[in-house]
């Protein structure tokens, strides 16, 4: 079988599978596969003393970490560059901090804005060393600039007026020449915390290391390495992610009827783009990189509802659908907003950016809760779903509890320091290598999940298309006895028919048979129901109809039979009918059970009417006599043409009807489809003509085709 003759089920049922395989062939690789690390450049200098001055004897083509104590001040000074200031600890607000962590966990959480790092070093250089030094800076939060004995040697990021700064970049390197002794400084800004920073970050996050050239680039590449080996598991999932997103697009290309398909394509393409703007260390502007990230977390979240929706199959609660939209559309707009903040840092000062931040941080967080709205809302509508679904629902429940659980513990690490805060921090799971947080690892258990439903979505989803194939082609064969495929030619008369069904099998029947005396049988009606019971009822009623007429054409007499015929069978249902006989000179004799009356030159008719078939076995049918003129027309019609509803509710009425009661069997059903069609629409229309004019008949019927796959 071709790619493009499978159907969208088959094709996500099938790349689905593939993906499972994939997954487990790559854990066998990668299991087998794993090896150790380079190793790094060995040290052949002097460790530090823990004195602020560092002396480096005999440094050869090793390395040596600037550990220890560093001295550190707040604030923003260009004299702190000088190696000619006094900055012994006490003196003018300057104290000792250590490099291996930020400032935000030595004495100064939540502080954000500007501080100088200090470091007076001592170096020599051991023979047949190269003479140049360089520097290797793991990471510092956010913007920084390097000066040896005040001359800049280095930077990342600018700070004020234009400000701009590179977040989750790989270890920089720094060429600082023939330097010996001197001092090192560090200028840094902590950019303002965000509503959902727990307010440890700022400075140093791992200490400085000098060396040779060549120690130094070795020791990026070892990590380099150690960095990529640890995003393995990320990288194999977002390309699941990824997979999954392109075979959803296709799918959905193919039948743009599955919504669902279309939300997990959105839901699965988002981490991906997350992973090229946020996850491979990109060095560019962190300014742009957070607006489009922001966006494309919103939009995750959003299509993470709707995918939840579908799953759920609660699509078909239109207030909670206009809800969701109306919550979609602030948290879209919200997060957009939040994202591009940092673009105004340097106009706004400190206290309006957090405050800004945290009133858009407001109309994002409710946003967070919709998945457990969404589990509860199923549960309480008492949802009948496979053990799938329910699966999704009770991931996404315990993601979403332990995303507030986590907010909350990052606020009390933030602002209390609660121990308990701090553990809830640190959980995590180790994969093959790679650190896992808790929270990673309940949103992958949940696309893991939500992968597993939508296979067996799409399973289900071939199954119930080859039934509608069984009934589309049991519709066809059904279709040759509701209407017929040609309209007989009655001379002295015009026909025109129309008929539009709702769906692919109406209740909508009429049938015309000639008369032997040059006259003919109209028989219109609409059987309570829709689909094959409602077809299987007309079958019943048009071959009672088409014999009764071999025996007699008296209207009154085939509705009294027909009555009959239905009283056993209509299973608790009704039948409302229309009998006319239309005699070559132009009399119409008409018999109703309960259907509308019929028209002739835009009036309404006023006939003698019965109950519906099918309700009481002693009614009886009264006939009416009529006289249709020369050039008048008889117009018969079903209830689809005056229940026809537009998008306020309003109905076509009566009104409207009668004003076009004399257009064409086609005009009359297509203007009443184009206001709004809800129910099967059937129109007749016959129209008396005087020699010389010939007869003639048109019908409009629609002809069934195979569903789009």
């Amino acid at each position: 079988m071709q790619l493009d003759e499978l159907l969208p089920s088959q094709l996500v049922e099938r790349g689905l599978k593939g993906i499972v395989a994939a997954v487990l062939a790559f854990a066998v690789v990668y299991v087998t596969g794993y090896a150790a690390l380079p190793a790094s450049a060995e040290s052949n200098s002097t460790k530090s003393s823990p004195s602020t001055s560092l002396k480096i004897e005999a440094l050869g083509k090793g390395t040596v970490p600037l550990d220890g104590a560093w001295q550190f001040h707040t604030g923003d000074n260009l004299a702190w560059a000088s190696p000619d200031i006094d900055d012994t600890t006490g003196h003018d607000g300057w104290e000792q901090l250590t490099a291996d962590g930020p400032w935000g966990t030595q004495h100064h959480p939540n502080y954000d804005g500007p501080g100088w790092y200090r470091r007076r070093i001592d170096l020599s250089t051991a023979p047949g060393a190269p003479a140049d030094i360089a520097l290797l800076i793991p990471a510092i939060d956010d913007i920084y600039e390097l000066y040896w004995n005040g001359q800049p040697v280095g930077r990342l990021g600018s700070f004020p007026p234009q400000v701009d700064y590179q977040s989750a970049v790989p270890a920089q390197t720094y060429g600082l020449g023939a330097i010996r002794d001197g001092v090192l400084a560090v200028r840094v800004l902590k950019v303002p915390f965000a509503s959902n920073d727990d307010g440890t970050a700022g400075g140093f996050e791992g200490a400085p290391v000098l060396g040779s050239p060549d120690a130094i680039a070795s020791l990026k590449d070892s990590l380099d390495y150690k960095w990529l080996r640890g995003q393995q598991f990320r990288f194999a999932l977002t390309g699941l992610y990824a997979m999954v997103s392109l075979l959803s697009l296709l799918a959905w290309l193919r039948d743009r009827r599955q919504w669902l398909l279309f939300w997990m394509m959105v839901y699965t393409f988002m981490p991906t783009l997350e992973l090229m703007l946020n996850g491979m260390r990109l060095q560019y502007s962190s300014l742009w990189i957070t607006f489009f990230v922001q966006s494309a977390i919103q939009i995750r979240e959003v299509a993470q509802w709707y995918v939840l929706i579908y799953l759920l199959q609660l699509e078909d609660a239109p207030r909670l659908m206009r809800t969701i939209k109306i919550f979609a559309i602030g948290s879209l707009i919200a997060g957009t907003l939040d994202g591009s903040l940092g673009f105004f840092y340097g106009a706004l000062s400190k206290s309006t950016f957090q405050i800004t931040d945290a009133v858009l941080t407001l109309f994002i967080l409710p946003g967070e809760s919709i998945p457990i709205f969404l589990v509860v809302y199923a549960v309480v509508r008492r949802r009948r779903l496979d053990s799938a679904r329910w699966l999704v629902a009770s991931i996404a429940l315990a993601n979403d509890l332990m995303y507030a659980v986590s907010n909350i513990s990052q606020q009390g690490v933030r602002f209390t320091h609660w121990p308990l805060a701090a553990w809830l921090n640190g959980l995590h799971l180790t994969v093959f290598g790679s650190v896992i947080a808790l929270q990673a690892a309940l949103r992958t258990a949940l696309f893991l999940a939500i992968v597993y439903a939508v296979l067996r979505y799409a399973a289900d989803y071939r199954h119930r298309q080859a039934d509608m194939e069984r009934e589309f082609q049991n519709a066809r064969e059904v279709q040759q006895v509701l209407v017929p495929e040609a309209l007989p030619s009655i001379p002295g008369f015009n026909l025109t028919s129309a008929y539009k069904p709702a769906r692919e099998v109406g209740g909508d029947f009429f049938q015309i048979i000639s008369t032997g005396e040059g006259g003919a049988l109209i028989v219109i009606g609409d059987v309570s129901g829709k689909g094959m019971p409602a077809a299987m009822t007309v079958s019943l009623l048009v071959g009672t109809m088409r014999t009764l007429a071999h025996y007699t054409q008296s209207p009154g007499e085939i509705l009294t039979a027909m009555n009959y015929r239905m009283l056993s069978r209509s299973a608790g249902g009704f039948t409302t009918c229309l009998v006319v006989r239309v005699d070559p000179d132009g009399t119409l004799t008409v018999a109703n059970a309960g259907h509308l009356a019929p028209y002739v030159g835009g009036h309404e008719l006023t006939l003698k009417n019965g109950l519906p078939l099918g309700l009481d076995a002693k009614t009886t049918y009264a006939e009416s006599t009529f006289k249709l003129g020369a050039s008048e027309q008889l117009t018969l019609l079903t209830d689809g043409v005056v229940e026809a509803r537009d998008r306020t509710g309003e109905l076509y009425g009566f009104q409207r009807t009668e004003a076009i009661a004399t257009g064409s069997a086609e005009a009359i059903a297509q203007a009443a489809r184009d206001f709004g069609q809800e129910d099967d629409i059937t129109v007749l229309t016959l129209s008396r003509v005087l020699p010389p004019a010939q007869s003639a008949t048109e019908i409009a019927s629609p002809v069934l085709s195979p569903s789009p796959a």
